[in-house]
């Protein structure tokens, strides 16, 4: 059921994708819009230029707490902190906070799949949205989008009551929401945006907001060998669906590694999915990542047909393990998506030639020691740049003659991160570009620094 929105007074924090794609949505429902960011006009063209002919107010370069006058409710966009003063000011005041993605729940007329998970959503979410292509049938259709690609407000008035919603949600959305999805996946939780969620405690309960609304007439899909995740399962309130290594319990649906092969349980009968030799992506994580895919697929009533063709040809999402050139006997990796120490040692293990490693960017005030042990066993040279260049290096520690890593390399930029290795790799070697913090020191986001990345590799002769 649509909300009426005409002439709501409506403040929306952040002019990003999300912001101005709940902007367009508002405008167009009749709500009276203010787009507030924190960033000045002229950092701001882009944005502006692309809400040409809507009628938004726009005020730039702060958060100033007299927008909250005459404002019925407070839109955050996906960086913008409950801590931040002018939120912390709206609760006090009484005034509503919501979200693209509670506003898009409210209003979506079809089923939605949610997924979340500190590794491995995206690459999932696209899989899941590979098989629901062919599980769904015209002229019904399905979407996909939330955290990734469109952020799916836009398109609200497209999407009918037998489409299928496959929605990728950050802990950042699910932190306000309060309606959870059809079918609700949780693939795993380990420490991720301590800077934002200040405690993991509080950052597993906006992961765990994923099941809080659901019914009896609901599915959930768990990781089960993620303990953290596992430990959600009293929460359950409709029906378990499980993914993982080995086979679940007899009556338990669940996918699972049996003879090198996916494996699906109905709970009776178990039904042979694929062969894993035949998935295209690096590293055990991926297996992870393709039995939950078909976890999900199963929870949503997709046949194993749909689970075949979306994991056959699938060769991943870009900005993850992304081959990108073979350079005098060098290959080059791009997983800019790789934005915490847990990511970059997923990415470690899915190679077994030696490494190269490009360290840095932003730190989420996570721990690096994890990290920088496996560094001491796996790779040869290692290149840090950025504004956790200290805290990598403090936790790396100086090299020690003939012990891994050979060398430890501090520079600037990307840039000079990629010349540095470019000069130190040899043939055999691979430079994995997998940096374990945000990019928001030197670009707008993840996928502006993996295609920076790819360019400059390209560029190098």
């Amino acid at each position: 059921m649509m909300k009426n929105w005409k002439d709501q007074r409506v403040l929306i924090l952040g002019a990003a994708r999300q912001g101005l794609a709940l902007a367009r949505f508002l405008i167009g429902k009749g709500a009276n819009v203010t787009l507030n960011d924190q960033n000045p006009a002229e950092q701001m063209q882009y944005a502006i230029q692309s809400m040409e002919g809507y009628p938004v107010r726009w005020v730039l370069g702060g958060h100033p707490l007299e927008l909250l006058e005459n404002t019925d409710l407070v839109c955050l966009s996906g960086g913008i902190p409950l801590t931040l003063p002018i939120v912390v000011e709206a609760q006090r005041r009484g005034i509503p906070l919501s979200n693209d993605s509670q506003i898009f729940m409210e209003a979506v007329p079809c089923r939605v799949i949610g997924i979340t998970g500190s590794a491995g959503k995206t690459t999932t979410t696209t899989l899941v949205g590979r098989m629901a292509q062919d599980a769904v049938q015209p002229p019904a259709k399905s979407w996909v989008g939330g955290n990734i690609g469109l952020p799916l407000i836009d398109q609200l008035d497209k999407i009918d009551p037998h489409d299928t919603v496959v929605l990728e949600l950050s802990s950042f959305q699910l932190e306000q929401m309060t309606i959870s999805p059809q079918v609700a996946a949780i693939l795993n939780i380990t420490p991720n945006h301590l800077d934002r969620h200040g405690t993991f405690a509080a950052y597993t309960a906006a992961k765990a907001r994923i099941l809080s609304f659901q019914t009896k007439q609901d599915v959930a899909v768990l990781g089960c060998d993620d303990p953290v995740t596992w430990g959600l399962v009293g929460q359950v309130r409709g029906r378990l669906v499980t993914f993982g290594w080995q086979s679940p319990p007899t009556g338990q649906s669940g996918t699972f590694v049996d003879n090198d092969a996916i494996y699906l349980s109905d709970g009776n009968q178990r039904f042979k999915v694929i062969d894993c030799h035949e998935i295209q992506l690096r590293g055990d994580h991926n297996v992870l990542n393709v039995l939950a895919a078909c976890a999900i697929a199963h929870a949503a009533g997709f046949p194993v047909s749909a689970m075949i063709a979306g994991i056959r040809g699938f060769t991943g999402v870009p900005h993850r393990l992304e081959y990108v050139r073979t350079l005098r006997g060098v290959d080059w990796y791009n997983d800019s998506i790789a934005t915490a120490p847990e990511r970059t040692i997923a990415a470690i293990r899915s190679f077994q030639e030696p490494l190269v490693l490009l360290l840095g960017g932003r730190d989420k005030n996570l721990p690096w020691e994890s990290l920088a042990d496996l560094v001491h066993s796996r790779v040869d040279h290692v290149v840090v740049f950025g504004e956790a260049a200290g805290k990598i290096l403090r936790a790396i520690g100086e090299p020690h003659h003939g012990y891994r890593p050979f060398t430890v390399d501090h520079v600037a930029g990307l840039k000079e991160a990629i010349h540095r290795a470019a000069e130190v790799a040899e043939p055999g070697d691979v430079v994995l570009f997998s940096p374990g913090g945000t990019s928001f020191d030197e670009f707008k986001d993840f996928e502006e620094r993996g295609e920076r990345f790819r360019e400059w590799v390209k560029q190098l002769t």
